[in-house]
């Protein structure tokens, strides 16, 4: 009875579950139109993020960061797989469901320049989606915006401006308060800071954590920057071509990545000692095509660890230490060993009769 009530309070405790999401983009031919392959983006990921907490999703460009972060907030649609948010699967829901949810559930773009319309004022920009939703009611609508500007840090004369009037720190510090004036839960932060000045970088960092804190935020972040995320993730996913290849508590992963493609990304952070000398672990060859990733574990053709089974069979998704999470075969127990030799010698056996 105590387990069953424990479950509950930590499904309830967590406000985005992620299972298994897939996102397939269709290769056409250019003649006929017909489908004749995929690229396959998001691969089968699962996460989940509890309230008020931040989760940092990292990899290399191109591994499906950003089409995961868009295909949670359903701006497209999955090929596979299940969103829960807030005890609502995302997809299920109708298109008059789905309208009520958006408020909640917000983005903040990578690039500060294009995300805005040059056409509208700050106060515009800002209170549109406020005025469509019916946040406030309309005499409340300007105390409203300009509430939600200062908090930001955006003094109220700023509404008669536009955009091009504003520097890339002010510009998505706009972004920010867009998202913040609908009183959302959720908010995918996609590379907020990675088009910024270093000092600038700093001061809006500082600002999401200061409103997560006050408004009871919770964010997925995605970032290139490991040191970013490292300040202000309370758990962290890597991401390899696709696929997800860990996951933990920030303060674990850092201190003890268990796959060898995290420890060579981890390997490139620099540290600000001069008589500190940084191991870096040079990864060999480029990322291979998502349309046509290698068989069995993804990671295998750059992996200095690679082993026969590798080649072969696909790494199982498991709980290698409590709370951390990690797919890779130098982690098999026995039985997991006795599985992965099988799918290998199936796949062995396939591809040998394709030979013949």
């Amino acid at each position: 009875m105590t387990e069953g009530k424990n479950e509950a309070s930590q499904v309830q405790e967590e406000i985005l579950q992620v299972k298994n999401l897939v996102k397939y983009f269709p290769i056409k031919s250019s003649f006929f139109r017909r489908t004749i392959g995929n690229v396959k983006a998001v691969d089968g990921v699962s996460f989940s993020i509890r309230r008020t907490q931040t989760m940092g999703l990292v990899g290399e460009s191109g591994c499906g960061k950003s089409t995961c972060g868009r295909t949670i907030l359903r701006l497209q649609e999955k090929t596979a797989g299940d969103v829960i948010f807030d005890g609502q699967d995302v997809f299920a829901l109708s298109r008059e469901q789905l309208r009520k949810l958006r408020p909640r559930m917000q983005l903040v773009f990578q690039d500060p320049y294009s995300s805005l319309s040059p056409r509208l004022p700050v106060g515009e920009i800002i209170g549109e989606a406020v005025r469509e939703h019916g946040i406030v009611p309309p005499e409340e609508f300007d105390g409203y915006i300009t509430r939600v500007m200062d908090v930001c840090g955006l003094p109220s004369y700023y509404k008669e401006r536009y955009p091009h009037e504003f520097s890339g720190g002010q510009r998505q510090r706009i972004c920010i308060a867009r998202a913040l004036a609908l009183a959302p839960d959720f908010i995918v932060c996609d590379e907020p800071v990675s088009a910024l000045d270093v000092s600038i970088q700093a001061q809006i960092i500082n600002l999401l954590r200061q409103l997560q804190k006050e408004f009871g935020l919770t964010y997925l972040f995605i970032s290139h920057d490991l040191s970013v995320v490292e300040h202000i993730s309370d758990t962290v996913g890597v991401m390899y071509l696709g696929s997800m290849v860990e996951y933990a508590e920030t303060e674990k992963i850092f201190s003890h990545p268990l796959n060898p493609y995290t420890q060579a990304l981890f390997s490139a952070i620099p540290v600000p000692d001069p008589d500190v000398k940084i191991n870096r672990i040079i990864l060999k060859g480029s990322i291979p095509s998502p349309a046509n990733p290698p068989a069995g574990c993804k990671f295998h053709t750059r992996c200095e660890k690679c082993m026969e089974v590798c080649r072969f069979a696909v790494p199982e998704w498991k709980e290698v230490e409590p709370g951390h999470y990690c797919a890779c075969h130098l982690y098999d127990n026995e039985e997991e060993k006795r599985r992965a030799e099988e799918q290998a010698l199936k796949a062995e056996k396939a591809k040998a009769e394709e030979r013949e």
